[in-house]
């Protein structure tokens, strides 16, 4: 995620921490200071904020290591004001395991709450709730508070939140993948203009959750539609045969050359019929920028990517794909490159489908394709 940093790796996941939450952080530390008056208060609260935001941590990476057991890897961790996210590479497909994958998240913070519910009985040290604030009262039982919170909030039945996930994965056990996601998501967005109702007339906040409710249920659910068309269908059927690709001694001069004469974005970088890398368009642009166009193709290339099997089904191809945030993937097969897959030729074959559906009086044709945002990318010419 751009302007995020990174914070370290724990487990084998990367944490990173996105840099208006140090912008949070010292606003918190100052309105705890007018508060109290002393570097004392401003210490606590910036203590409190970490703490919270340390419980945030642990509730994604029990969704992380609950992914890990089915198989599922967490590309990353991401540290928000408004939370955290885990970008797990896709959601499992059995309904059971995304089940357990959603519980998990809001299974650490009971754990959490008991152990400071615990600490705070055996200590003696409880509050009157009504001595407790965002900036005052005891920190422990304040921590307490929020945990209980995130969990109340995170299971409430309405995507992006756990909850949604957890309904979801109910209704799947039943109904098919894609209906059960439409009937979360209509719910979802149901709760989601009660929150605005409501935020008219009382909290601003619910309608910044209403928003954020309303379009996590709206993308959910063409995601499912999405994964539902291209199911049982062979990457080979909508990958692209005829591309460019560049040898790593070439120019950025060169690339640019080739995006200027055709409609491709991102090329394959290929070594003596192997497959070394994937020059993205924009790695290109920031590259001709800084270093102009003379310098090589290798020194910008991506050395890391994702690759297909052109007998791979489309929608396992899909999660892959969505992982690289639309960096190409390279079909290989017997260890040569066979062709490209990329969002935008996904987006095409979809329409495609759903147009020659809509001919046929297919269920197809209310397909709607989801907009497709490209991540920039790089080019010699392949067969």
């Amino acid at each position: 995620m751009k302007w995020s940093f990174k914070l370290g790796r724990i487990l084998g996941i990367d944490v990173y921490i996105h840099f208006t939450f140090l912008l949070v952080l010292g606003f918190l530390g100052l309105a705890h200071w007018m508060v109290g008056r002393s570097i004392e208060s401003a210490v606590t609260g910036v203590t409190f904020f970490l703490l919270l935001f340390g419980c945030v941590l642990l509730h994604e990476y029990g969704h992380a290591l609950m992914a890990r057991r089915y198989d599922i890897k967490t590309r990353d961790i991401t540290l928000l004001p408004i939370g955290g996210v885990a970008r797990l590479e896709r959601m499992p497909d059995n309904p059971v395991h995304e089940l357990w994958v959603a519980l998990a998240g809001p299974a650490v913070n009971v754990v959490i709450a008991v152990l400071l519910f615990g600490w705070l009985t055996l200590t003696g040290t409880w509050e009157p709730l009504s001595s407790l604030s965002t900036t005052q009262g005891n920190l422990v039982e304040r921590l307490l508070a929020v945990n209980v919170f995130l969990v109340l909030f995170n299971l409430l039945p309405a995507f992006p939140m756990d909850g949604g996930r957890v309904l979801r994965s109910l209704l799947a056990l039943r109904l098919e993948y894609a209906r059960a996601t439409r009937i979360a998501a209509t719910i979802g967005q149901g709760m989601a203009v009660l929150f605005g109702f409501v935020g008219l007339f009382g909290n601003p906040m619910l309608l910044f959750i209403a928003f954020f409710v309303w379009i996590g249920a709206a993308q959910e659910a063409g995601a499912a539609e999405m994964k539902s068309a291209l199911a049982g269908i062979p990457v080979r059927e909508a990958m692209v045969t005829e591309f460019s690709t560049l040898s790593p001694q070439a120019t950025l001069g060169d690339a640019a050359q080739l995006i200027l004469a055709g409609s491709q974005r991102d090329f394959p970088v290929v070594d003596r019929g192997n497959a070394v890398g994937v020059l993205v368009h924009e790695d290109l642009f920031e590259a001709l920028g800084k270093a102009g166009e003379h310098a090589s193709v290798e020194s910008v290339m991506q050395r890391e990517f994702q690759t297909a099997n052109p007998g791979d089904l489309l929608d396992f191809a899909l999660s892959r794909l969505r992982s690289e945030r639309g960096t190409p993937l390279l079909v290989m097969e017997s260890g040569g490159l066979r062709g490209l897959l990329t969002t935008d030729n996904l987006g095409e074959f979809l329409m495609i489908r759903a147009a020659l559906a809509g001919r046929r009086g297919s269920p197809l044709s209310s397909l709607r394709v989801p907009p497709v945002i490209w991540t920039p990318g790089r080019p010699s010419k392949a067969r």
